[in-house]
């Protein structure tokens, strides 16, 4: 996810559903989360989230504050330094990803159990095979 992969025409099409991805997006979710808590500068941010390579977490960073989610403040001191951190309104989206990060935690239980259930079913229906209609 680039700030240039989807251009005009696709922000023109469905701004909404743009948005709606970036914020949602893998790396997205966890950015914004990181930084409700407070403001963090990059290598930090890519430590706290983990498994991200600096390239997509600059990306999405990129994308994020293009979308006026995230704010980078770059300082001329040797050597340089560059903070991340939430616009009011990324505070507000951040905020609302949070509730359902939190919600699934909380309901992770159900979830699994709701897998091992359709797994075993499917498991059944390809022992039983195929079914005349």
């Amino acid at each position: 996810m680039t700030v240039s992969d989807r251009g005009a025409a696709g922000e023109e099409l469905c701004p909404h559903r743009l948005v709606l991805e970036h914020v949602t997006s893998r790396w997205g979710v966890l950015v914004l989360i990181r930084l409700l808590q407070r403001p963090h500068r990059f290598s930090e941010l890519r430590r706290a989230i983990g498994r991200v390579s600096e390239k997509m977490l600059t990306q999405t960073l990129q994308t994020l504050e293009r979308d006026g989610l995230v704010h980078r403040d770059a300082r001329p001191v040797i050597p340089p330094r560059v903070d991340y951190s939430l616009t009011e309104l990324g505070r507000e989206a951040a905020e609302q990803v949070r509730a359902l990060a939190l919600w699934t935690e909380e309901r992770m239980a159900e979830v699994a159990a709701a897998r091992r259930a359709y797994d075993e079913a499917r498991t059944a229906t390809r022992r039983s095979g195929p079914r005349e209609p």
